[in-house]
């Protein structure tokens, strides 16, 4: 089932997730939901608490990237990129920060420059609550850092200039009451 997208400004944005056991309510119903929602909104990624849930859970399908590159073996990492992750924590980031334009399906018609570090370590349980400890880099990476902040409270217009963060204050606003074009259901916490 596709679920509405929370939009900005709904306090479950940014607010820290919690972790879950085996035994969490309908899980596999969640994850395909999620699924459902993000291909739906054509996005890459999709954390919990952007269908409500403040839960530490996103998942990732980054193939619609996989076209873009022309080294054929970043082609297939991007490709076979198709994972759940929960309860995860990132243990390490590391190299040159790099700078990516980055979007979100929760901030509809935003993007903006993002820098972050290409490599990183995570640990994390799969849907059937197997460990895992890997490194990723590069987009991989990138897409996993950005459905992470969402778990922690934090949205990549937080991590742009302060001054052009104030020059997307109309934006921001008027897209809390849901004026915006959007091709996906979305939930707008001012919306009349």
């Amino acid at each position: 089932m596709v679920l509405p997208i929370i939009a900005y400004g709904d306090p479950v944005l940014k607010k820290k997730a919690q972790d879950i056991t085996p035994d969490y309510p309908d899980l596999d119903k969640v994850l395909q939901n999620m699924f459902d929602t993000m291909h739906n909104a054509k996005g890459v990624g999709l954390a919990a608490p952007q269908v409500g849930l403040s839960i530490r859970l996103f998942i990732v399908d980054a193939s619609p990237y996989a076209e873009d590159q022309e080294d054929e073996k970043e082609q297939k990492k991007l490709n076979d990129f198709k994972k759940i992750f929960i309860n995860p924590v990132i243990l390490d980031e590391n190299g040159q920060p790099w700078k990516f334009n980055e979007g979100c399906l929760s901030i509809p018609g935003i993007r903006e420059d993002v820098e972050r570090k290409p490599t990183i370590r995570i640990k994390y349980v799969d849907e059937n609550f197997k460990a895992h400890d890997e490194k990723y880099d590069g987009v991989r990476a990138r897409i996993i850092q950005h459905e992470y902040d969402h778990i922690e409270g934090i949205l990549f217009i937080d991590k742009i200039n302060p001054l052009r963060k104030r020059l997307l204050k109309r934006k921001l606003t008027d897209l809390t009451k849901g004026f915006v074009d959007v091709t996906y259901r979305m939930k707008f916490p001012l919306k009349k």
